[in-house]
């Protein structure tokens, strides 16, 4: 099932512009990067050609290996995937290019963009060029390069899977002149909101869903996406001798700790900072992981005053998270389970997964995650989020329970008067204003 996805638009506006350089669609694997390429080759040209890296080195023979004659070289490709190409008029698509003879055809662009005749996306997780053991075998990075990243489907873009291309616009209305939904608008968005987080943004989840009706069927797809990382990142760590495989299993545990600050010293020990350091840089290059930083100076320019030393770990998408929590616990994850979650009867720990979900959220939106703790007479106090907005800032937290008191908040408020400005409480029920803070039920942190 083709799903509508927002980032088409960013194609169609590549397209148009003259004189373009190749289009590199960068996000984790599965997330709908090719299916997207492709479904846009269709529609938006007279002919294209994807070439799948993964499963067609084999067929390409050494076609990369001599490009000293264009025409050739065209011929060649048309010949081999039997399709016509069309002067200014085809695209040409390099599908998962960190993989095979991926990482030549890259090499490539600069020369097959100058020649101009097609137009060429490129889709991929650069992680394993990134971090390539021997550092001569690393591919020369093209400028004639544009970057676009992608991730799994956004809430609103789930609610259009299910039909639902309305409530967005009334929500965001909502949000902007911070009026209440209504109770019966909350309660009915809340619940989608908890399908989503269960289900998550992977495509073949939700195709599952809507497919089947099956939690059980939801859930294989996502086990299966969750053996296809660890595999990944397995390869990884044993070319690199790092170990992001091991981080990315200690997510669930770590994120139900009472601080949710990432502690890697059951793996990491002191003498092994570097490993450490390329480990995490690596995960998050997957982009399977999204890593939020504490800010030591909450002010506008957060990335300057980051303290890389403390961070927080998010899984990129909350609906892989529920299952690894389970997995991890080996339990199964079961109908009966899944409706737990959408009804708010579930037994694990929601505060861990509602942030989680509220990071993937900030993230698809392009936010960077910065959080900000202290220690004052022996209590930590900690804003969950803190987003830049202009020559302020703007702290935010999150409250799977009573959203009173907010000690943190009113802390931070105090101690930083002059630099934030519209706190947001993050919670279950609908728009209100008490002083200067703002309560925003969750699913509306997809308009920050």
């Amino acid at each position: 099932m083709i799903f509508k996805r927002k980032i088409y638009q960013q194609l169609l506006n590549w397209k148009a512009k003259p004189n373009k350089h190749a289009l590199l669609i960068e996000g984790a694997r599965r997330i709908g990067k090719s299916t997207i390429a492709e479904e846009f080759g269709k529609n938006e040209y007279q002919s294209y050609i994807l070439i799948d890296f993964i499963y067609d080195d084999k067929k390409l023979g050494d076609i990369f290996s001599d490009l000293s004659d264009l025409n050739s070289f065209y011929r060649k490709l048309s010949t081999l995937y039997n399709t016509k190409l069309y002067d200014h008029n085809s695209l040409i698509i390099f599908d998962e290019i960190q993989k095979g003879k991926g990482i030549k055809a890259r090499e490539a662009i600069k020369l097959l963009v100058k020649d101009g005749r097609y137009d060429f996306i490129e889709t991929g997780s650069l992680i394993s060029m990134k971090h390539l053991k021997n550092k001569s075998e690393k591919p020369f990075i093209p400028s004639e390069e544009t970057r676009i990243k992608m991730y799994q489907l956004d809430f609103e873009e789930f609610l259009w899977t299910q039909n639902d291309f309305s409530s967005v616009e009334y929500l965001k209305s909502c949000f902007e002149n911070k009026k209440p939904v209504g109770e019966a608008i909350n309660r009915q968005m809340m619940e989608k909101f908890r399908t989503y987080m269960a289900v998550g943004g992977m495509p073949q989840a939700i195709n599952a869903l809507i497919e089947t009706n099956n939690f059980s069927e939801v859930d294989s797809q996502k086990q299966d996406i969750l053996n296809l990382y660890i595999e990944d990142l397995d390869e990884i760590d044993n070319t690199n001798k790092i170990s992001t495989s091991l981080i990315l299993n200690e997510i669930p545990s770590e994120l139900s700790s009472h601080s949710r600050i990432f502690r890697s010293s059951s793996f990491f020990n002191k003498n092994e900072k570097s490993r450490k350091l390329n480990s995490f840089k690596a995960i998050e290059d997957s982009m399977i992981v999204n890593i939020a930083r504490k800010c030591d100076d909450p002010c506008s320019a957060l990335s300057l005053f980051s303290n890389s030393s403390k961070q927080k770990l998010y899984l990129g998408d909350t609906g892989l998270l529920i299952s690894l929590i389970y997995r991890n616990s080996g339990v199964s994850l079961e109908e009966s389970i899944y409706k737990k979650i959408i009804f708010n009867k579930i037994d694990v720990n929601l505060g861990a997964i509602l942030e989680n979900i509220i990071a993937q959220m900030l993230v698809s939106n392009n936010h960077k995650l910065f959080f900000y703790d202290y220690l004052n007479n022996k209590k930590t106090y900690e804003v969950d989020f803190i987003l830049p907005k202009g020559d302020k800032v703007i702290p935010i937290e999150v409250k799977s329970g009573r959203p009173t008191p907010h000690k943190s908040l009113d802390d931070f408020k105090i101690k930083y008067s002059s630099k934030y400005i519209t706190p947001y409480i993050l919670y279950s029920k609908d728009i209100k204003k008490e002083g200067d803070i703002t309560y925003l039920p969750f699913y509306m942190a997809m308009f920050l």
